[in-house]
């Protein structure tokens, strides 16, 4: 048999690495990739990568770029997203800090703990974004309007 050493699996960065927000619970995921003559490969291990048992997942594509997506907080469900196909910008807020995360290759991961105001938006025209969420569609989950989620922040800091 014989094996032609420049096909062979490599990986580019076999470490992942996870950058830490001033978003309380929100974290860029850079995950590992295998990258050969055929093609290259990136793995989002639950327990690892995502840091939640997937219940749903979902992907949001053909957005215009001017329009945005999302703009509502989950008051139990978490996500982890990706844009497998073009880019995307995410703003994640938490009440009181904010931090906007351009998501422009497919080994970038966020994760979006509960309570976090979420809003994508500046899709490219090739954009595709996979959600992967911890729980079943629930709309009683969704806070929808900002001056609610802020009010339950306000009210959770209150009750610790």
């Amino acid at each position: 048999m014989n094996i032609d050493m420049n096909t062979r699996a490599r990986p580019a960065d076999p470490t992942p690495c996870v950058i830490e927000s001033r978003v309380k619970g929100v974290r860029l995921h850079m995950m590992r990739e295998v990258r050969d003559a055929r093609g290259d490969l990136c793995a989002a291990e639950v327990g690892r990568d995502v840091p939640f048992l997937v219940r749903r997942s979902f992907m949001i594509y053909n957005v215009p770029s001017a329009e945005t997506r999302g703009e509502h907080a989950h008051r139990v469900c978490a996500q982890f997203l990706m844009a497998v196909r073009g880019s995307v910008r995410v703003l994640a807020d938490d009440g009181s800090q904010r931090e906007e995360f351009c998501l422009d290759r497919p080994n970038l991961g966020l994760y979006l703990p509960p309570m976090i105001w979420g809003i994508q938006h500046g899709y490219s025209h090739d954009g595709v974004l996979l959600a992967l969420a911890s729980d079943l569609y629930d709309p009683a989950d969704y806070i929808r309007d900002y001056a609610q989620f802020l009010a339950a922040v306000r009210a959770g800091k209150d009750a610790a």
